[in-house]
């Protein structure tokens, strides 16, 4: 917010007040999440980032996972998937945001202890049918 050359920034001040003052810039620090990073145990996390977002930089959710990822006390997950085909909204293309939710349904499952490395039985390749349940030809 105190870079007035990225876009969007100086019409946000409207709504959040301008950084440049000392009330507005001590308020926003206060719950901005790179400087408010602790050393303490955090739960699970799954951290996106779209390259191409114009309202966060990629580099920003990338610096908060890499702060946290030298405090935090725990060995609990901390993931970040930066999207290089997204923007601030996610994916476009059905397909591609149901991969995308796919992936947030297998971490949360996967945090909740419900999936498991293992591959479920019966998957993987068909086995071909064996000779004796084959039908003879004569």
């Amino acid at each position: 917010m105190l870079d007035e050359t990225i876009p969007l920034t100086t019409i946000e001040w409207e709504e959040w007040g301008n950084p440049k003052e000392r009330e507005y810039y001590d308020y926003m620090k206060s719950y901005s999440p790179v400087d408010n990073v602790t050393q303490q145990r955090y739960p699970n996390i799954l951290v996106t980032a779209g390259l191409h977002d114009p309202r966060v930089g990629y580099w920003e959710p990338a610096k908060w996972v890499a702060k946290l990822r030298s405090t935090k006390t725990d060995n609990n997950l901390l993931l970040l998937k930066t999207e290089l085909g997204a923007g601030h909204f996610s994916v476009t293309g059905r397909f591609e945001r149901l991969k995308e939710v796919a992936l947030e349904y297998a971490f949360l499952l996967k945090t909740a202890g419900q999936l498991s490395t293992q591959p479920l039985k019966g998957s993987g390749p068909a086995q071909p049918p064996t000779a004796a349940a084959s039908p003879s030809v004569a």
